[in-house]
Order: C-alpha cells, then sequence, then structure tokens
C-alpha cells in the first residue's frame, strides 16, 4: 500500500451515446404509469420463463419509490418466473426488521403474500459466515493494476449465495454522487451491497486512499468503479440493472435506465451529474447540515458531512444536525476505539492500524475529511467537525469530533447568517464549487 497522497482520477468523458434503455432526463419527473410502461417493456422483454430472479434492492438509507418499482417487476414476473427473492443490499448497515421491511417495499406487515405472492424477502445477513458463497479471487498483481499502485494483495470474491442461486439477477436502485466510488449504483449493489466484508473493507479503503472530496461525484470508472466491475464479473449467471435517478429527499423519478449494470448505470450516473449536484460560486465558512431520520446512527448519517465537505473554507466548521440519532455505530463499534482522523494519520502510523477492518479506517477518514499528519505536528485537519446529535458529549469528544448541543441550534437564524449554508435532507446532493466542475 502506498503512503503518498494519491492523484485524483481522472473524469472519464461524458456524452458517449448509452447502450442502456432511458427514459425521463435530468428536467423530467415521470409519472408512475410511465415508470410502470418503462418496467414491463424493458423487463417484461427478458427470457424469465421458469427461470428464478433474484431482485436486489437498497435498504432504508436511499431515496426511492422501492414500492412503486418492485411491484412493477412483480407484475411482470410473478405466473413467469420459478421463484421470485427481494434481497436487500445492506452492506454492513443494520438489518431491517420485519415491518420497516413492509413499509419499504410496500406491503401490510405480514401481509408480504398477499401483495407479492410467490416472492420472499431477505436480508443480506452480512454477519453470518453461511450467507457467501466464493466466485473466484483478484490477483495482487491485478487489484495493483485496477487500484494504480495504491493496494496489493489478494482479495477472495464472495458474496451473497442468494444471487448465485438464482438464473438473473435484476439489480434496482438509485445512483447518487457517492464518496467512495464516485457516483453510486449499478454493480455497487453487489459489491459491496450483498458482499463479504472483506471485500467491503477493500473497496472502501481504496476509495479512502484517493480520498472523498478527490473521488465524489467522478464520472466514468474510478478505480474504485473498476475493482467493483471486475468482482462482478466473476459472478455467474445473467444479470441487469434498473437504475434510477430520484429527485432527492422524495419519491419522484426524473429517469430511469434499463440495461447491463454498467450501462444502466452509466446512463444515469449522466442524469444524476445534472441534477444532484449543486454549484457554489465561493466556499462557506460554516455548513449546518440537516441530518434527514433515514439515517439511524453516524455511520450512515455521515453522508450529511460527504456531500459539503468540497463547499467548506480552509478552517471552516460543519455541523451535523440530527437531534434523532444516539450512536456512532452499533454494527461498527471499534469506531469508538480508534475514533475519526484523517486518511494520513492512519497511513502514516500503517503499522498501528493495518490490523483495523479497512471499512472502520475508510469512514472515519470520511467523516474527518482532509488533513495531514507528521510526528511534529501531529493531525491537522482542514475543517471542524461538530456533532449536534443524541449521542452524549463524552462519547462524541472520545471520538476526536466537536459538540453542540441540538437544543442550541436555531435552524431558522442559521439560515439567515450569510457565512452559513443550511443543508435540508443532507446527505444525497453533492455540493461544489465552480471552480471544482
Amino acid at each position: 500500500m502506498t503512503t503518498s497522497s494519491p492523484p485524483a482520477p481522472a473524469p472519464a468523458p461524458a456524452g458517449a451515446p448509452s447502450r442502456a434503455a432511458v427514459v425521463g432526463g435530468p428536467d423530467a419527473v415521470l409519472t408512475d404509469d410511465e415508470v410502470r410502461a418503462f418496467v414491463a417493456e424493458q423487463v417484461g422483454g427478458l427470457d424469465l420463463d421458469g427461470r428464478s430472479l433474484c431482485l436486489v434492492v437498497p435498504d432504508g438509507t436511499r431515496s426511492c419509490p422501492l414500492p412503486l418499482l418492485v411491484r412493477a417487476v412483480h407484475e411482470v414476473a410473478h405466473g413467469r418466473v420459478s421463484r421470485l427473492t427481494v434481497l436487500i443490499a445492506l452492506g454492513t448497515h443494520a438489518p431491517m426488521g420485519d415491518a420497516e421491511l413492509a413499509r419499504h417495499l410496500g406491503y401490510a406487515d405480514g401481509g408480504l403474500e398477499q401483495t407479492y405472492p410467490g416472492t420472499t424477502v431477505l436480508n443480506h445477513e452480512w454477519w453470518d459466515e453461511s450467507t457467501f458463497v466464493s466466485v473466484g479471487t483478484i490477483a495482487a498483481d491485478r487489484l495493483a493494476e485496477l487500484s494504480e499502485g495504491r493496494l496489493v494483495r489478494d482479495v477472495e470474491v464472495r458474496l451473497n449465495r442468494a444471487v448465485v442461486e438464482h438464473d438473473v439477477t435484476l439489480i434496482v436502485g438509485p445512483v447518487f454522487p457517492h464518496e467512495v466510488v464516485g457516483f453510486s449504483g449499478g454493480n455497487k449493489y453487489l459489491f459491496p451491497g450483498v458482499a463479504v466484508k472483506d471485500v467491503i473493507n477493500v473497496s472502501h479503503w481504496l476509495g479512502a486512499l484517493i480520498s472523498s472530496v478527490e473521488i465524489i461525484g467522478t464520472r466514468g470508472t474510478t478505480p474504485v468503479r473498476a475493482l467493483i466491475d471486475e468482482a462482478a464479473a466473476l459472478v455467474p449467471g445473467e444479470r441487469h440493472a434498473l437504475c434510477l435517478v430520484v429527485r432527492s429527499g422524495t419519491d419522484d423519478l426524473h429517469a430511469a435506465a434499463f440495461g447491463s449494470a454498467q450501462d444502466a448505470w452509466a446512463a444515469a450516473a449522466d442524469v444524476s451529474a445534472e441534477t444532484h449536484v449543486r454549484y457554489l460560486d465561493a466556499p462557506v465558512r460554516r455548513v449546518l447540515s440537516l441530518v434527514p431520520e433515514k439515517y439511524e446512527d453516524m455511520w450512515t448519517g455521515a453522508k450529511g458531512f460527504y456531500k459539503v465537505e468540497p463547499v467548506v473554507a480552509d478552517g471552516g466548521q460543519v455541523v451535523l444536525y440530527a437531534p434523532h440519532i444516539t450512536e456512532i455505530s452499533v454494527m461498527h463499534p471499534q469506531i469508538l476505539e480508534i475514533g475519526y482522523h484523517c486518511r494520513d494519520y492512519f497511513v502514516k502510523q500503517w503499522d498501528r492500524f493495518k490490523d483495523v477492518p479497512w471499512g472502520d479506517l475508510a469512514h472515519s477518514t470520511h467523516l474527518r475529511g482532509a488533513g495531514t499528519y507528521d510526528d511534529e505536528h501531529g493531525e491537522r485537519c482542514r475543517v471542524t467537525v461538530t456533532l449536534a446529535t443524541g449521542i452524549p458529549e463524552d462519547v462524541v469528544r472520545a471520538a476526536n469530533l466537536d459538540y453542540l448541543d441540538p437544543a442550541e441550534v436555531d435552524v431558522d437564524a442559521w439560515s439567515q447568517d450569510a457565512d452559513t449554508l443550511v443543508v435540508p435532507q443532507a446527505g444525497e446532493v453533492l455540493h461544489r464549487l465552480r471552480t471544482q466542475a
């Protein structure tokens, strides 16, 4: 692993003709009928008769009209497929309970069979080793090539056996600017969505080495996207994707793209780049990110930082306002032990941290942001990160973040401050400076 600051990936040229079928666009809002008709035409045209279908979908941390989409897929698949499984791509997020799953997918609690007859719904049980099956290995020299020399090690590619044990996999999910891979969606719903933790750790740490502020919103095939696509190429069976561009914080769709996982993702990412990026003329001294309740802990709610870091002035502050969040991360308690630090804090003390799960290190650096570390001056971060949450002050400060009592935040007053940017529904729309376009 390199210890120097890696270069940012160059954006791929945009505007190449899409090989995916696309409906809608940056300025459109699709009606339910338009969405159902598109799904009926595209998914209905697949060879599904007598074959099994695995539908891979996001969890509740993504804005997406899943009930509409799952219902549309079910309408064209039920009676044709031998079995239909909906697999929730948790990554390493907390599992969704029965009532949550019912709300998420649009059926009454306990009424799955009535709404979606013949359908099984599964959480991706990433904590259970029996969940996984190996589909091959990415050799160390190949990982070195994909990562542009940043990482050198073998990676066994293991993912949820439900994908392998179905004839056809259909990935359904939104595309947004993303701190690890550039733009989310496509094969990312397989890796890390339903992958073993080691694959998740490698991909996220590679993104962290590049750095969130450099990779987020980068179009085209970033090194992390190349790694994900390489892993996906090892998966047997037929695979398609229905990639969506959602109006942030709503269930409205700007666009949908259908095709191979790579083609549908690329088409949707082009639309997302025009709808999910807000440009500012100058940096701001302070950002107040209003973190929505779909983010239940700081592991997921940290997106309120990732999406605004590029517009904060040197020495500025990001305040994550989320009174509903009371935990750093239930599923990743080791974050409390290492705290939040910039990338170089870990890279330049690698012998000390190399055995910590790399996904935890990546999350730490992503939330702490850009900075430097050396033995003489210690850690010096570019911006201050302040939690105005339900997490106790002693826990926040022990994690190397600043604390603010959420009761002291007057959102209306802060909105009137010329040096403060207030971001509602923070976590999906990327903020950049025009000079970074």
